[in-house]
C-alpha cells in the first residue's frame, strides 16, 4: 500500500477506516491536509460493488471483508 495513505506518526491506514462514507471522508480530509474531500457520486460497477467517486480524484470501494480500498 502506498505511504500516501499514512503519515509519519499516525497509526491509521485506509483499510482501518470505519465502513461508513462519513468516516472515509474524514480520513481523506485529514490526509488531504485538512482540505475537505467529498463524495462526487456513487454507482455499482459491473460486478455489483458500490463505488464511491471522491473529490480527490480517486474512487473507493469495500472489499469482501468490508475494508476500504482504492479502485
Amino acid at each position: 500500500m502506498s505511504q500516501a495513505f499514512m503519515r509519519e506518526g499516525e497509526d491509521q491506514w485506509l483499510e482501518d477506516v470505519a465502513s461508513s462514507v462519513t468516516a472515509l471522508q474524514m480520513f481523506l480530509t485529514k490526509e488531504n491536509n485538512g482540505h475537505p474531500v467529498t463524495e462526487r457520486k456513487s454507482f455499482k460497477d459491473s460486478s455489483g460493488c458500490l463505488v464511491h467517486v471522491m473529490s480527490n480524484g480517486l474512487s473507493y470501494s469495500k472489499d469482501d471483508k468490508g475494508k476500504w480500498k482504492v479502485i
